[in-house]
């Protein structure tokens, strides 16, 4: 069996080369984790890397684009409700329990998740596969992301307990615009020059993104391993995190499915609606992790997220060659 004909078939199920690639480098920092100068090498490169992310997003984004998307108000209203207000309540009805059953980093963990913003290229490439309304989920996906910067840890700071231990300081939300906000602007400045040529040729934001995040999910874990994740995690918990980002996602996809439904929205808008509505960034927020969380148990507080990204790829990927057009 050829390369190709195993590639098509994992694609079928739901799998392809960057899911492999993030389970890989996980386990890659478990048995070989970054340490000592390695290490402060790698925060280093990964810092850049994750502007040089942002910069590219920002002089890819048509902004008449984002304006056309902007007048469907149903869309881009549902989809901020699903991702800002609709999560954050979920998590936080599941609070008692997961703090019953799980490490308190876990329940944080999918606090943090339920307040980040929607992911931008997959829920956008999904809602294409699908015939959606792909202009609307390219300003649904930008907007949430946009807002997302300042508002994911605003919102997180104002929802998380203050017995668990863990808070956000006002200088990390400023560390956050500088690393994120202030390129996607140069980029969107520099959008006249890198416009054209990055519409054209996909492969180096690509490259720039998948690598990006594989790098910081490299660091993250090699430090939670250097730090003894694995001996405090067990396969308990790691079953019962996994159970409940499930039952997050199925009911989180449901009620938006539900929610389009019931404000009347046609199919390519209730698309975008379930991809963008339903989907989380890692892009975004691994990076406002290693920030947020700096000295803290970052590579626990971030497996909820990366639990999360890993199902909603499986899921959303099935879904859209079962509703491709």
């Amino acid at each position: 069996m050829s390369i190709q004909s195993v590639e098509a078939a994992l694609k079928r199920l739901g799998l392809d080369r960057y899911m492999l690639l993030l389970v890989a480098t996980i386990l890659l920092a478990t048995f070989l984790p970054a340490r000592g100068g390695f290490a402060t090498l790698l925060s280093g490169v990964t810092y850049w890397a994750v502007a040089l992310l942002f910069f590219l997003y920002g002089a890819k984004l048509s902004t008449a684009t984002i304006m056309s998307g902007l007048t469907n108000i149903p869309l881009q209203l549902g989809c901020l409700i699903c991702t800002y207000a609709m999560f954050p309540l979920l998590v936080l009805a599941m609070k008692p329990l997961v703090g019953a059953f799980l490490p308190a980093a876990f329940a944080v963990g999918l606090l943090y998740l339920a307040c980040l913003p929607s992911t931008v290229q997959s829920s956008i490439a999904f809602t294409s596969v699908s015939g959606g309304n792909v202009a609307g989920a390219v300003c649904a996906a930008s907007l949430s992301n946009l807002l997302g910067v300042g508002l994911a840890p605003l919102l997180f700071a104002l929802l998380v307990p203050s017995e668990s231990g863990f808070h956000v300081e006002a200088a990390a939300i400023w560390k956050i615009c500088q690393q994120i906000l202030l390129p996607f602007v140069l980029g969107q400045l520099c959008r006249p020059l890198l416009g054209g040529f990055l519409n054209r040729h996909k492969l180096p934001t690509m490259i720039v993104d998948r690598g990006s995040i594989l790098l910081i999910v490299y660091s993250a874990f090699s430090a939670g391993v250097t730090g003894g994740i694995w001996q405090i995690v067990g396969l308990a918990d790691l079953a019962g995190l996994a159970l409940a980002v499930v039952l997050l996602m199925g009911v989180v996809m449901g009620l938006t499915v539900l929610g389009g439904r019931v404000a009347g929205m046609g199919r390519a808008d209730l698309m975008a609606l379930f991809y963008c509505g339903s989907t989380k960034s890692l892009a975004t927020g691994l990076p406002m992790a290693g920030i947020l969380f700096m000295g803290q148990d970052v590579a626990m507080i971030v497996l909820p997220l990366m639990l999360y990204h890993l199902i909603q790829l499986f899921v959303c990927a099935v879904v859209s060659q079962r509703t491709a057009v």
